[in-house]
């Protein structure tokens, strides 16, 4: 029987995965563009430091399952690349919280020198749109899906890639927008995209929302609207509401606890706290960088 293993990691946090049978295999995934969208600076080593796999697959049995058993997933059967860069999202960002780093689905830009922290929050509808016309502006592309911070709620990292264009099987979405189409639609050409990393302080707070039908809109948020839109990107990973697989109907099992949750939330409060958070609602990515130059003129 063939026995693979591998680790994934983002940061200081790793993520181990054995494989028990199948084929012979170099990498638990051929395609790690999802990951690296999903997360960030995700690297792949068979070079293992940990004792205990987090993740065990059973390549050969019978029946396609999944389970968490408090400290271990256990995979049976065969899965999709697709199916398995899922969980392999969930499973790592879980491994990221254990190691005090925090992804946000979120993107990131400097501009004019401030930290703005597009919010994925819980509809998700303009932070790529605007991050560019940031870039368009002159801005600096921090992160584009995923932005990872410390215990302070300083900014570390974050994911890079702009656009996913290819998804493996298994993740495969009709409903989200063809990214191409949105820039083609509100952009005279693609604004240049350049990059900056480093730590840095979130200077605003952003819930963008961009919808041609839409009057201008600038909120103020109170804080628990704020944690609470904060809270929702903090859970985006955890896979709560993901379907795996469309043919058994198997769900990813939860993975998180009571205890850990509490900690989120209060962790979320606290970075909810420390910064202005806008709401803003406007037709075009470009009106609503407007309204953002206004409100940088005050801080």
């Amino acid at each position: 029987m063939n026995h693979f293993a591998e680790q994934i990691s983002s940061g200081k946090a790793a993520l181990r995965i054995d494989v028990n049978g199948g084929p012979a295999r170099q990498h638990i995934v051929e395609d790690n563009t999802f990951l690296n969208y999903r997360l960030a600076m995700v690297q792949f080593s068979t070079e293992i430091t940990k004792d205990r796999p987090d993740i065990v697959w059973n390549y050969d049995d019978p029946v396609k399952d999944i389970k968490y058993t408090g400290s271990q997933l256990i995979l049976n059967g065969f899965w999709e690349e697709g199916e398995l860069n899922k969980i392999m999202v969930s499973m790592l960002a879980s491994e990221m919280e254990k190691n005090h780093l925090h992804p946000f689905h979120s993107s990131s830009v400097v501009y004019r020198d401030k930290m703005i922290f597009l919010v994925g929050g819980e509809n998700n509808h303009g932070k790529s749109m605007s991050q560019l016309e940031g870039c368009r502006r002159g801005g600096l592309i921090y992160s584009t899906e995923t932005t990872v911070t410390d215990d302070d709620g300083l900014a570390l990292y974050g994911s890079k890639n702009v656009y996913i264009r290819k998804r493996a099987k298994g993740t495969e979405r009709s409903d989200l927008p063809d990214q191409d189409e949105g820039v083609a639609k509100f952009f005279d050409k693609e604004p240049k995209m350049e990059l900056t990393d480093g730590p840095r302080r979130i200077d605003l707070a952003v819930l963008p929302s961009i919808d041609g039908h839409f009057d201008t809109q600038v909120s103020r948020m109170i804080v628990f609207e704020a944690a609470y839109q904060t809270f929702h990107s903090l859970m985006n990973f955890y896979g709560l509401n993901q379907l795996l697989c469309g043919k058994t109907g198997l769900v990813m099992p939860i993975i998180d606890d009571d205890e850990r949750r509490q900690v989120r939330g209060k962790f979320a409060l606290k970075v909810a706290s420390e910064r202005p958070y806008y709401l803003i609602r406007a037709k075009t990515p470009q009106i609503l960088f407007d309204e953002i130059d206004k409100i940088l003129d005050t801080l």
